[in-house]
């Protein structure tokens, strides 16, 4: 048999969110799961959790997301021993980490707009640089691609609001370079793509501030299963048809 296909997701909260949905998706589905975030504790949780289930996956902590940081985790993650036979390929790649404040304009501070640019535009730079390098060594696969590059996005990437200056500014910017490595990069049949969660998603941290409803009212908030869901079928599209933008919102949305 030949190994499993690897799936980095970078970004994965307290393991509530639409970067563990998708690692245990991923999982399910026949991927290797490389786990990237800063909480090693919530890493090693996650990764213990798929491993119990019969899946493969393996924390790599990071200290920061600096553009070395990330950089060197690909690195790390390409020179991980995996319980079953084989090397593996990357062949899906999710950068779901972010950053920025909500505040208004004059309250926002320059460790404010610093941690926004990095989290949406250094460090997604340095994640695509690694990806697509890795992609870039893989054959053609039965639908035509090297692999799939995943993005995710936010109401505030296509627009502002009075306490979003500097996460939309880093949100509009994490869509404009999606866009232009979808341009460059489908070119060798490598498929970039991103998602703009229209909404709130459904955590532990959300339910925690939010009225009761949100938790059990499926109309009003994003599943973050129902992500994952999507970015597995955006990583299944073949080379004919391939999306670059999707625009994913609850059916009562009021964004």
């Amino acid at each position: 048999m030949s190994a499993r296909p690897i799936f980095v997701v970078a970004g994965i909260g307290n393991g509530t969110g639409t970067g563990a949905a998708s690692a245990r998706l991923f999982a399910k589905s026949g991927y290797r799961v490389a786990l990237v975030a800063r909480n090693a504790e919530h890493l090693s949780a996650l990764a213990a959790e798929i491993n119990s289930a019969g899946g493969e996956a393996a924390a790599f902590p990071v200290p920061d997301y600096a553009y070395q940081t990330v950089l060197g985790v690909f690195d790390t993650i390409g020179a991980h021993a995996w319980p079953s036979a084989g090397a593996g390929e990357v062949r899906a790649a999710l950068w779901n980490a972010s950053g920025g404040a909500f505040k208004r304009f004059f309250d926002v501070t320059e460790a404010d707009l610093a941690g926004s640019v990095e989290g949406n535009v250094t460090a997604p730079f340095a994640f695509a640089r690694q990806a697509i390098t890795a992609f870039r060594r893989n054959a053609l696969d039965a639908r035509g691609r090297r692999g799939t590059l995943l993005f995710t996005g936010a109401t505030a990437s296509v627009r502002g609001n009075v306490t979003t200056s500097s996460f939309a500014a880093g949100k509009h910017a994490l869509r404009a370079l999606s866009q232009s490595l979808a341009k460059e990069f489908g070119q060798e049949n490598i498929h970039v793509a991103h998602a703009i969660i229209d909404g709130g998603i459904l955590t532990d941290r959300s339910v925690s501030y939010r009225p009761a409803e949100f938790k059990t009212n499926e109309d009003i908030r994003l599943n973050p299963d129902s992500i994952a869901q999507a970015y597995l079928y955006l990583t299944n599209q073949d080379r004919s048809s391939w999306t670059w933008e999707l625009d994913l919102r609850p059916a009562h949305e009021k964004w």
